[in-house]
């Protein structure tokens, strides 16, 4: 009589062979069911509109730079600063390079320009000392208000004594967003040292001298191309 014939054992390579599938296939189950739980693509989007890629919003002005201009020497040894040269509160010039602005250019209709004097009048011995104040009565909007976009001119009567853009140094860009509502102004005064003013006499120590004994004269200012509609009135002793 015939048996049935004994059933061939396999080697142990084939048995270690269908663990590794057995364990490989548990393996990619496994992920199949993390990446159906954890849907990590879903941080994909946000990644690429994070942080680095948002477009930057314009520096929000707090005060305004102040323009510099060589002064007359006395001594002839050289030329000095504008007292009160300096920025507070604010960035370099041009807000951050390939900023975006946040809103569109300020309406000249929504900003009040205004000249400011540190006083109504001034002693032989005091230097007048001005100043810019803005207010945006629109919405949030940008403006250039550097020291370039910046000027001052001092009048009396019909005669023009001295305008800030005549000698002034290193003029430069500054564009801010103004909040609505926002009032700002000059960072520190800008002085005028009295005398009159005139393109190539910057150095000049012999330039003529304002009249005192209660002379009377008006400031006028403008920035970002807005000019104020009223002049500041003030008195020279």
């Amino acid at each position: 009589m015939t048996g049935t014939p004994a059933r061939r054992r396999h080697s142990p390579a084939v048995y270690r062979r269908r663990r590794l599938v057995l364990i490989i296939t548990l393996l990619v189950i496994a992920g199949v069911i993390w990446l159906l739980i954890a849907q990590p693509w879903r941080g994909w989007g946000a990644e690429s509109t994070g942080d680095d890629a948002k477009p930057q919003s314009q520096n929000t002005a707090t005060s305004l730079p102040v323009p510099t201009s060589p002064q007359p020497n006395p001594t002839g040894t050289g030329t000095g600063a504008v007292e009160g040269a300096v920025v507070e509160g604010t960035s370099t010039p041009s807000a951050t390079p390939g900023a975006t602005p946040t809103a569109q250019p300020c309406v000249a209709g929504d900003i009040v320009v205004e000249p400011v004097t540190t006083q109504d009048s001034y002693t032989g011995d005091q230097s007048p000392q001005f100043l810019i104040s803005l207010t945006n009565n629109g919405a949030d909007c940008t403006l250039n208000v550097g020291t370039s976009a910046q000027s001052f001119t001092v009048t009396s009567g019909s005669d023009t004594w001295w305008r800030s853009t005549d000698c002034q140094s290193e003029p430069s860009d500054m564009i801010v967003l103004l909040g609505a509502g926002q009032t700002v102004t000059s960072a520190a005064p800008l002085t005028w040292d009295r005398t009159r003013s005139a393109v190539g006499t910057c150095d000049d120590p012999t330039r003529p001298r304002a009249p005192g004994g209660g002379s009377s004269y008006h400031l006028a200012v403008e920035i970002g191309g807005i000019a104020s509609t009223q002049s500041k009135q003030f008195l020279l002793y």
